[in-house]
């Protein structure tokens, strides 16, 4: 398998993006979810997280309740505090945060809440999950500003 060349991975991320949807719709699910760790363990060898934080920086994870249970604990406020706060709801009733960049988010992309963050921030960019091809509209749009899911999706495509 060749190298993924990730000079101006974005614009080659949004040129492919139909290319990334068709390939995601017909993709063998099993074959699939078992390269998927191995991948994921390559993407992050090559894309360090705190020299880009574009998820910080542009979106907002969803807070669920044990997510606001455990970082309002860790910050010692109530859970109403909390939300009032950093959170607001968006319209599918979710919890988000009030304002981009993400308020825990610092200067130098370090997380303040990193050991209690939510369980979105645990889980992105979902690279080593079935969400990648459960969840196509999310993986397309995580692909245009993530260069791990990137890299995970050019790697696949090669290997078909």
């Amino acid at each position: 398998m060749s190298e993924v060349n990730m000079d101006n991975w974005q614009k080659k991320s949004a040129d492919r993006a139909k290319l990334y949807k068709q390939w995601i719709a017909r993709a063998d699910k099993n074959k699939v979810l078992k390269q998927l760790p191995d991948l994921h363990e390559e993407a992050f060898e090559k894309v360090d997280c705190l020299e880009c934080a574009a998820c910080c920086k542009n979106y907002s994870p969803r807070f669920k309740t044990p997510d606001i249970k455990r970082i309002s604990k860790h910050l010692r406020l109530r859970e109403s505090e909390f939300i009032d706060k950093y959170l607001n709801l968006d319209t599918d009733g979710d919890y988000v945060v009030k304002s981009s960049p993400c308020a825990f988010l610092g200067a130098d992309n370090y997380c303040s809440i990193y050991e209690v963050r939510p369980s979105d921030c645990y889980r992105f960019p979902y690279t080593d999950e079935d969400v990648l091809l459960k969840r196509p509209q999310i993986t397309l749009k995580n692909a245009s500003f993530c260069p791990a899911v990137y890299f995970v999706l050019e790697k696949l495509i090669q290997a078909k």
